[in-house]
């Protein structure tokens, strides 16, 4: 399994996202598996979707969700507070609630991969302690 975050969901489906052909690219050497997101991530991503794209773009994330490319993590009750604490302890960083989501996400589901734009995630760790496998 690879968590994904949103910087990747919007550039696969944005074309004239900077990241776009990078993103493809990548998406070609990883197993044929769903991602896994969070609600966070997906929301932003809609939102950055509709900006540039409006509907259609929005549609097409749903297909990801609907044709099973992309898996939804819904937390369990004891992750909310993890969120929370995480966001406390990367506050320097900051850590926003996609990010502390996603950590949360690999601790529950035990996933290292993360496919992500976003640099803070060299730095997070799990249970404070291993590093994520960044991609790309």
């Amino acid at each position: 399994m690879i968590l994904c975050d949103t910087g990747p969901l919007v550039a696969l489906i944005d074309q004239s996202d900077a990241n776009y052909a990078r993103c493809l690219a990548t998406l070609k050497t990883l197993p044929a598996t769903p991602f896994i997101t969070t609600w966070p991530c997906l929301t932003e991503a809609m939102y950055l979707l509709f900006r540039v794209g409006g509907l259609p773009a929005q549609d097409e994330l749903w297909s990801f969700l609907v044709d099973g490319l992309v898996r939804l993590h819904l937390p369990e009750q004891r992750e909310w507070q993890r969120l929370r604490s995480l966001m406390q302890d990367y506050s320097d960083s900051p850590m926003d609630l996609a990010d502390a989501s996603l950590v949360a996400a690999g601790e529950q589901l035990a996933v290292r991969h993360v496919f992500t734009l976003d640099r803070h995630f060299h730095a997070y760790r799990m249970n404070g302690q291993h590093p994520f496998e960044v991609i790309p």
